[in-house]
C-alpha cells in the first residue's frame, strides 16, 4: 500500500478478490468430482465471501478509483442481485434517517405490517434457523416482485440498472454451461448456502431501539468467520467508520470497545453465542417498534 504516492492499493482486498474468483473457477470446473455436501460448503463460502467483497468495493475499496472497484465487485456470481442496486440500497442504509425502520432503511429486517402475509413472513424469519432456511427465497422473491413493480413505473431506470447485470449473468451462465454445472445445482450449492451464511452475519447486527435507533452490534471471537465476513461482524465499528477498510476494523474496534459497550451496543462473544441464543428464539419482534400496535 502506498500512502504517500498518487495511488493507494489495498493488497489484502485484492488477494481476497483473487481467491474468490480463482476459487469459484476451480470449484465450478471440478464440480462433478466434488461431493455435493463439500461443494455446498465450498460454494457457500465463496458466494458469502463474494458478498463481503462487494460490500468493500461499495465502500470505496480496494483502490481510489470507483470504476476499478466496481469492476472487481460487480461480477454477478449470485445471479439475482444487480450490483448497481446493491450499491444504491447499501448507501441508502447507511444514510437512513432511522436505521432499521423499513420506511427509511431499505436493508431493514423489520416490517411495518402487523398481519396478513407480512405476519407469516416475519414469523418465518424471526429465528436464526428460520432466517437461514427461509430467508434466501423470501428475499429473492420479495426483491424480484419489487423490481417488477418498479419496472411499470420507471422502465428506463430499471433497464439501466439491469442491462449491465444481465450481460454479466449471461457470461456466468455461459461458463456454467461450459463446465456442465446446471443452474439448479449452482443455485443450491453456491447461491443458497452463500445467502444463508450471509444471513448468519446479518441476523443480529442491528436491533431497533427507539432511544438509540439502529444500534449496531459487534461479534467478537469470530475466527474464520471474521475472514469470511471481512470483519463486518464488528458492525458498530463499521457503522461509525464506514469508509474504513476491513483489515483496519479490528484495531478500531479494540480502541473503542469500551465506548461502544457504554453506549449500549450489543457485544457478542462469537457466533456460537448467536446460535445458542437465537437459533430457535427470536432476536426481536419483527414488527418495528414505531409500527407496533399498543397493547391495551
Amino acid at each position: 500500500m502506498q500512502r504517500n504516492g498518487l495511488k493507494t492499493v489495498q493488497w489484502p482486498t485484492l488477494i481476497v478478490a483473487g481467491a474468490i474468483y480463482s476459487g469459484s473457477l476451480v470449484a465450478t470446473t471440478w464440480h462433478a468430482v466434488i461431493p455435493t455436501p463439500l461443494l455446498a460448503l465450498a460454494g457457500g463460502w465463496l458466494l458469502a465471501w463474494h458478498g463481503s467483497l462487494q460490500h468493500e468495493t461499495i465502500h470505496g475499496h480496494p483502490t481510489r478509483h470507483r470504476f476499478i472497484n466496481d469492476a472487481i465487485g460487480s461480477v454477478p456470481l449470485p445471479l439475482w442481485l444487480p450490483y448497481r442496486l446493491y450499491r444504491r440500497s447499501h448507501r441508502a442504509h447507511h444514510a437512513a434517517e432511522v436505521i432499521t425502520d423499513p420506511h427509511h432503511d431499505p436493508e431493514s429486517r423489520y416490517r411495518s405490517q402487523t398481519g396478513g402475509v407480512g405476519l407469516v413472513v416475519g414469523w418465518l424469519q424471526s429465528t436464526l434457523v428460520g432466517q437461514m432456511i427461509f430467508g434466501p427465497p423470501i428475499l429473492v422473491v420479495r426483491f424480484l416482485a419489487g423490481e417488477g413493480r418498479r419496472a411499470t413505473r420507471q422502465p428506463r431506470l430499471v433497464a439501466r440498472d439491469w442491462l449491465p447485470h444481465l450481460v454479466g449473468v449471461a457470461a456466468v451462465l455461459w461458463w456454467l454451461d461450459h463446465v456442465g454445472l446446471s443452474v439448479t445445482r449452482y443455485a443450491l450449492t453456491f447461491v443458497y448456502p452463500g445467502m444463508a451464511l450471509t444471513m448468519l452475519r446479518s441476523y443480529a447486527e442491528h436491533r431497533a431501539d427507539l432511544e438509540s435507533p439502529g444500534r449496531a452490534a459487534s461479534v467478537e471471537g469470530a475466527g474464520l468467520l471474521a475472514l469470511l465476513f471481512l470483519n463486518n461482524n464488528l458492525h458498530a465499528a463499521h457503522h461509525e467508520r464506514p469508509a474504513l477498510a476491513w483489515h483496519d476494523l479490528p484495531a478500531y474496534h479494540r480502541a473503542n470497545r469500551a465506548r461502544f459497550a457504554a453506549q449500549g451496543a450489543p457485544i457478542y462473544r462469537g457466533y456460537g453465542e448467536i446460535v445458542r441464543r437465537f437459533a430457535v428464539h427470536p432476536h426481536d419482534d419483527m414488527v418495528h417498534p414505531v409500527h407496533r400496535v399498543p397493547v391495551s
